[in-house]
């Protein structure tokens, strides 16, 4: 009779001490299993990989004063950070709707929120685009508040696989849903110069948009293939020497992806989908609260509040939009671009 006790399986170790592998970061990836590492992170000013931190959470929440009872939706669920914070307010009584296209997102945000004890009695999620709340709304009924934070989710960007960053080598996607619609690759094989210069134009406010668009599609029709991030990177670097300024070769970048990601998630045309059908959601007094990070998204929101103001649509609206915290910009260097603009219905 053998005695001797199973050796415990030792967990998978880092490949050096700082691995370049997103798969590799078990310990980002598991937050719940290593907080001390996480904490380490933050600490540093840093967004852990695998994890979105939410921001203005207590500046949204002070405005959606969210009361036990109350039915409400979160146009865009991703990590789940923001839900978790509205479902603490809702018992006992409340609903929360919360929605999202991300097919690989979701899920995994289910889980962790059910884990937390918020399942289907309290949280229904369900696939779907914020630009169908009216759909949303014929199931849920008209809601007291909604939340839509337009941003894209820290691990959509950290995973090289979504090709959200040229950060590190991955394919060209950029879709919130790689399963419909088409590619960012796909995208630049079939678009015209005139056309490619007005994306990078009109969704990024590109300074060198004729001069990248002519050279991205003079590459492909020299048979030069632009199927990565980093393929795509390179040809904006190697347009752009002439510059001789790295952190706007760089800007240069963040941009052209950015303006290619708006274009093949119809970015715009499902906000303004949204903010058109959002009044007739609401119950009166309703609250919504959007937080944006682009120009283009926040002038369409500025837009669509003021006018329904005037119109004694909503009866109240903010004036100027409110930015994160210094401290928590410092913290976390993502929500440095971010604006919250809120409305109430009349």
């Amino acid at each position: 009779m053998n005695d001797e006790i199973p050796k415990t399986p030792r967990r998978t170790r880092y490949n050096g001490t700082h691995p370049k592998s997103f798969k590799e970061k078990y310990k980002e990836l598991k937050p719940e299993q290593y907080a001390e590492d996480i904490a380490k992170v933050i600490e540093q000013g840093r967004t852990p990989a695998g994890m979105h931190r939410s921001i203005c959470v207590t500046e949204i929440m002070e405005f959606l004063k969210i009361m036990p009872g109350q039915t409400g939706l979160d146009a865009t669920l991703g990590y789940g950070g923001h839900s978790l914070e509205m479902l603490k307010y809702l018992a006992p009584g409340g609903h929360l709707f919360a929605i999202d296209v991300d097919p690989f997102e979701l899920p995994r945000t289910r889980d962790r929120l059910a884990a937390l004890g918020f399942g289907p009695d309290v949280l229904v999620i369900k696939k779907r685009n914020f630009s169908d709340i009216d759909q949303i709304v014929a199931e849920t009924g008209l809601l007291d508040f909604v939340l839509a934070d337009l941003g894209v989710s820290s691990m959509q960007i950290d995973n090289p696989e979504r090709g959200f960053s040229f950060k590190i080598e991955g394919p060209l996607d950029l879709r919130l849903n790689p399963k419909s619609g088409k590619s960012a690759a796909t995208l630049l094989k079939t678009i015209s110069v005139q056309k490619l210069e007005e994306l990078f134009t009109q969704n990024s406010d590109e300074p060198h948009a004729e001069i990248i668009a002519k050279a991205v599609l003079s590459k492909i029709a020299a048979g030069t293939a632009i199927a990565t991030t980093k393929q795509l990177q390179e040809v904006i670097k190697e347009t752009l020497e002439f510059l001789n300024n790295k952190d706007e070769v760089k800007k240069a970048c963040q941009r052209c992806f950015q303006a290619l990601r708006i274009e093949v998630n119809d970015e715009f045309g499902a906000l303004d989908s949204f903010l058109e059908k959002l009044p007739d959601s609401l119950v009166s007094g309703g609250r919504v609260a959007i937080l944006s990070f682009h120009s283009g998204e926040d002038r369409r929101v500025k837009k669509s509040f003021q006018s329904l103001f005037r119109e004694g649509i909503y009866s109240e609206v903010i004036a100027n939009p409110i930015r994160p915290s210094a401290e928590e910009s410092h913290s976390n260097p993502r929500a440095r671009s971010a604006k919250f603009r809120w409305a109430i219905k009349a």
